[in-house]
Parts: C-alpha cells; sequence; structure tokens
C-alpha cells in the first residue's frame, strides 16, 4: 500500500510560481510510475503530467505543457509539480498519484493509489 501526501499549494497571482510535492511512503517509490491530476469545482478530475518510474520520460497535458515540470527524487521519495506562468484557469485541487505502469499512464483508471489533494487558487 502506497501512502502519498501533497504539499505546496496555496494563492498566487496570475503569472506566478508555486512548487507542488507529493511525498510518498510503503512500497518501493522508485518502482512505480507518478502523475498529478487536477479538479476544478464541477469538473471531472483531468491529467496534468506523469513521470516514468525511471525518471528518464516525462508527458504533459497540452494545457500546462512549456508552464509546467515534472521531477522526481527517488532518494527523497518525492515527486514535483513545477508550476510557471500560473493562470487563473489553472485553480482546482492538485492530486498526486502512483502506478505500477512501465511506460508513461495518463489515465485516472491507471493509478491505484492518490493522495489528499493541495488546493491551488491562481488569482486574476
Amino acid at each position: 500500500q502506497v501512502q502519498l501526501v501533497e504539499s505546496g499549494g496555496g494563492l498566487v497571482q496570475a503569472g506566478g510560481s508555486l512548487r507542488l510535492s507529493c511525498a510518498s511512503s510503503g512500497r518501493t517509490f522508485s518502482s512505480y510510475a507518478m502523475g498529478w491530476f487536477r479538479q476544478a469545482p464541477g469538473k471531472e478530475r483531468e491529467f496534468v503530467s506523469a513521470i516514468k518510474w525511471t525518471g528518464t520520460s516525462t508527458y504533459y497535458a497540452a494545457s500546462v505543457k512549456g508552464r509546467f515540470t515534472i521531477s522526481r527524487d527517488n532518494a527523497k521519495n518525492t515527486v514535483y509539480l513545477q508550476m510557471n506562468i500560473l493562470k487563473p484557469e489553472d485553480t482546482a485541487v492538485y492530486y498526486c498519484a502512483s502506478s505500477n505502469w512501465l511506460t508513461i499512464p495518463t489515465e485516472v483508471a491507471d493509478f491505484s493509489s492518490w493522495g489528499q489533494g493541495t488546493q491551488v487558487t491562481v488569482s486574476s
């Protein structure tokens, strides 16, 4: 069983930056892919980014590509999401998740463990 805890959310003005962190415990962190999703009020949970278990491959939703960067530190059992040039439409609860996929998963169903989420609010 994997436990995931997100942190780093908050309130930021449009154009600003935040870095989310997700600490993992309970299993060998380096053996599984990690992803970030977000969910805005009244909307479905949507894929943001994912990183392969090796850390050598990443994938981004078109809406965040070029602004967000996912990374992982297997020694610290932590995955990060650096978010730059934030926009009001980035406002959502952000969740990290883990997957047993050997490639890069992008669907909610591909992930087996989820954190509780951290709120990101971008003001205009």
